[in-house]
């Protein structure tokens, strides 16, 4: 039989659920409106101010979904170095292929300015600034922090509640790269598993996706710099 603290917090779960769902449903418009229509600005800094205010209103601050500092950094980085290989892995050897031979003739198209990185160290500096502020950071805390938050409020935040709010998230993390066509749009859903999976296994350590989201992007450049890119 519960406690009465635990049957408290619960029913305080439970009537915050509307609010979640009106939450999430408003991201997921947000993402589909500036990706999709191009009615809305980016997504990115919108659902992370919205992102920001939420979380520190409802829940607390961000240290409730995993931005504190981790129990060991050593462990996290390894765990977000592992994670990056194995995105970076799937994506070139089993996803990408998989969606060429599915849509023919159908290619992944490249982020916007990615033509000037090529053995120009200036704006590589500037591509990984990017990266790990408006990507790694941005990102993660937008989709991972929030939307996945706010998607398992819907089931009490059970555990099994976050594994399954995770698909419909990733999904619109795909939607949220569709300026890459449809072969990255599935490449981006993958990865955002992927961060996704990674966050919910180290315990919502939000640092690991980060740091992983970081680490995989940063390959990116440096593989486009030396001019290594397809």
């Amino acid at each position: 039989m519960p406690t009465a603290t635990a049957a408290s917090g619960l029913s305080a779960t439970t009537r915050s659920r509307p609010l979640s769902a009106v939450e999430f449903l408003v991201g997921a418009a947000i993402v589909i409106g500036h990706n999709v229509y191009h009615v809305v600005p980016n997504e990115v800094p919108i659902l992370f101010v919205l992102g920001w205010i939420s979380i520190r209103l409802r829940d607390g601050g961000w240290k409730t979904v995993g931005l504190g500092r981790p129990t060991s950094w050593k462990s996290t980085v390894g765990i977000a170095l592992g994670v990056a290989a194995l995105r970076v892995s799937l994506g070139e050897l089993v996803v990408q292929p998989a969606a060429t031979r599915i849509w023919a003739r159908a290619a992944m198209a490249p982020p916007s300015g990615a033509s000037d990185i090529p053995h120009h160290p200036l704006y590589a500096l500037l591509a990984l600034g990017i990266v790990w502020t408006f990507a790694a950071f941005g990102e993660e805390m937008s989709y991972r922090g929030y939307l996945l938050t706010r998607a398992a409020d819907l089931g009490n935040r059970t555990r099994w509640a976050y594994w399954l709010a995770l698909v419909p998230v990733s999904v619109l993390f795909g939607y949220g790269h569709y300026y890459k066509g449809r072969v990255g749009m599935l490449d981006s859903g993958m990865a955002g598993l992927l961060l996704g999976g990674s966050y919910l296994l180290s315990r919502r350590n939000l640092w690991v996706p980060i740091l992983a989201h970081g680490f995989i992007d940063t390959f990116a450049v440096i593989v486009a710099f030396l001019g290594l890119a397809k």
